[in-house]
């Protein structure tokens, strides 16, 4: 199968991509998922399969290689997580580990923060039969990480950079890889790592399967699943896209001058909200501003060292503070299901970063508000953007002690 890039020249052309059925919600037994796993996801309060994973799990269960389109938060960590574990589980799971076993299943993902949020939620599963994980991503020692890889592991949860180091210094060896996971696959070619995959995906396991997960079927995307994946299913949730009923996209067309008020008040309501800003000044700036006003604020950009970015990420997902105020780069790892707003203090330049910041609230399928500030000599490019994403967004002028921003700080 040809997948063709979304942006070139030629007519493009997106596989036929199946619907999730949405008259009944299976559970995971029905759609063929063994008792264990069930039962540890069961005990973290999962029990209804999302859309996502009532369309995949058939044909992952199934050993076949599968590309997945739908947002972030739409449950696609499970969709394949149940799969590989299950796989693994076949070949004898953890009843014949040895010391320094090698792993047979990788999940590639673009940052640390994704990764270590994936491992999170695929470690128990994975316990649950006697499998061990363990995550290998830059940023960090790695002494810990060869560490685990020395006494053996079953899956490897890691970021292309120090997947390609350690295989350089001969510590990691994947040709015993049977599964591999692609996520966030649009967003590893933006950030350069189509080559760095590449070379990954050709030391795993001849005809192993793969699955990929994306957003987008970009040109990137579309050279990994032309290259290496073979007759896939292809998947697209109905109703998952980012114009999803569960997110209310709006545009404040503001003065300048009244941007920190204005923020301020939208902050100021009870759920959890993620700021962006283009800077790392202008993020510490604002996370001040609002301390100083009396909200519970804290930053996250790539000034601050990985312990100190998972400290004020836990911050957060703990409820201790109620706004983190982030930059592009270190939000794409933010994986809080209770995210009820964002806020984009700076207007993205592109429209596949307005939907990776829309993807951080709406998840879960729960409710969510997305809103943009902008001058108004912006309004055209920001209509044309929102026209590129497929966004319907309600504009509105808005001036500081507005009710309507009242109104949108309490959704």
């Amino acid at each position: 199968m040809v997948v063709h890039c979304q942006q070139c020249g030629n007519s493009p052309r997106q596989p036929d991509a199946r619907k999730a059925p949405a008259l009944t919600t299976p559970t995971f037994s029905t759609l063929g998922v063994p008792a264990p796993i069930v039962a540890a996801l069961a005990a973290d309060g999962k029990t209804e399969a999302f859309p996502i994973q009532v369309d995949t799990l058939p044909d992952t269960l199934a050993g076949r290689d599968v590309l997945g389109r739908g947002k972030t938060g739409s449950g696609k960590t499970i969709a394949f997580g149940a799969p590989l574990v299950e796989r693994l589980m076949e070949n004898n799971g953890g009843k014949d580990r040895q010391m320094g076993r090698k792993p047979r299943a990788l999940i590639l993902a673009p940052t640390r923060e994704l990764a270590q949020q994936i491992d999170r939620t695929v470690q128990p599963i994975a316990r649950s039969v006697g499998l061990f994980t363990t995550t290998i991503v830059g940023g960090v020692p790695q002494y810990k990480q060869v560490s685990a890889l020395q006494r053996g592991v079953d899956i490897v949860i890691a970021t292309p950079g120090r997947v390609e180091d350690l295989i350089e210094q001969g510590r990691l060896d994947l040709s015993n890889v049977i599964v591999t996971v692609l996520d966030e696959a649009d967003h590893m070619c933006d950030l350069g790592f189509l080559e760095p995959v590449q070379r990954i995906l050709k030391e795993t396991s001849q005809g192993g399967q793969k699955l990929l997960f994306s957003a987008t079927l970009d040109k990137g995307v579309a050279t990994l699943v032309n290259e290496f994946l073979v007759d896939p299913a292809v998947h697209e949730v109905a109703g998952e896209d980012q114009a999803s009923s569960t997110i209310d996209h709006r545009v404040l067309l503001i003065e300048q001058r009244d941007k920190r008020a204005i923020i301020e008040e939208l902050a100021a309501g009870d759920g959890k909200t993620l700021i962006f800003t283009r800077t790392r000044a202008f993020a510490e700036e604002m996370s001040d501003y609002l301390e100083d006003a009396g909200i519970p604020a804290t930053s996250l950009h790539g000034d601050l060292n990985q312990s100190r970015r998972t400290r004020n990420l836990q911050l957060l997902t703990s409820g201790r503070v109620n706004v983190l105020v982030a930059t592009d780069v270190a939000a794409r790892g933010i994986h809080v299901d209770d995210i009820s707003l964002v806020i984009q203090a700076d207007a993205p330049e592109e429209y596949k970063t307005y939907l990776h910041r829309s993807g951080r609230t709406g998840r879960a399928g729960k409710q969510g508000t997305v809103v943009t500030l902008i001058n108004r000599n912006r309004r055209r490019k920001m209509d044309e953007l929102l026209g590129r994403a497929e966004i319907d967004a309600k504009s509105d002028y808005a001036a500081p002690g507005d009710a309507l921003l009242a109104e949108l700080a309490a959704l």
